[in-house]
């Protein structure tokens, strides 16, 4: 019964997601960057922006729920490249579920700051999952990161959400990630990995624009 239940789930979330839509979502995760950043209050503090190694915008993580639920979502990491602002984007995929009794659903968009370099090669590597392969915290917002707890500040991750208007950190426990390999194909036009992308030479696709830009405007260099 558990098999024929999961199943229906896995599939409809997935179709969720279709092939060709690599420009819409980067422009959605360029309005997430926008709408988070645009308040300093409620944002992510900027401190921490600035000395974050990669960022991860995953615009409209879907939640589906029916006794048992499911999380899916694609979105795209960049990383800091020495001398040269923020990498290439490269794509990456949110997969996780819980069981228990639950009915409804939910959209929500996820940011993650990958705060060091030993987090950057979990992030790297074919699939890592939040907490179990890399220690993550929910992040502090605000303008400062004055009031981060020692948890945060030592976390590899730090995880942010927005949903209905309403941004904060958030735990992502459990949630695991790996490479989009169809999205990288769609906007390079061959099939090539996230480590290819964001620590070699390669050029953002023209559809990456709008992305780019607004991680230049909130956080072009270290602090």
């Amino acid at each position: 019964m558990k098999i024929c239940t999961v199943a229906p789930l896995v599939v409809s979330v997935g179709l969720m997601y279709g092939a060709g839509d690599a420009a819409k979502r980067l422009d959605a995760a360029a309005d997430v960057m926008s709408d988070i950043m645009a308040s300093p209050d409620k944002g992510i503090p900027q401190d921490l922006l600035d000395k974050s190694e990669c960022i991860v915008v995953v615009p409209g993580l879907k939640k589906g729920a029916f006794i048992i639920g499911g999380k899916y979502g694609k979105g795209f990491m960049s990383c800091r490249k020495a001398g040269a602002g923020w990498s290439a984007p490269a794509g990456i995929r949110v997969e996780g579920g819980s069981f228990g009794f639950q009915i409804g659903g939910s959209e929500t968009d996820v940011v993650l700051l990958v705060m060091n370099m030993g987090g950057v090669k979990k992030l790297l590597s074919s699939k890592f999952t939040v907490g179990a392969d890399a220690s993550a915290a929910a992040g502090p917002v605000g303008r400062t990161s004055e009031a981060a707890t020692d948890a945060q500040m030592h976390a590899e991750i730090l995880t942010y959400s927005r949903a209905r208007g309403l941004f904060a950190g958030i735990s992502l426990e459990g949630a695991t990630l790996r490479p989009d390999d169809d999205s990288n194909k769609e906007m390079y036009g061959k099939a090539t990995t996230n480590a290819e992308i964001v620590q070699g030479s390669m050029s953002s696709p023209a559809m990456a624009g709008k992305f780019m830009g607004m991680l230049n405007k909130y956080s072009s260099r270290r602090g």
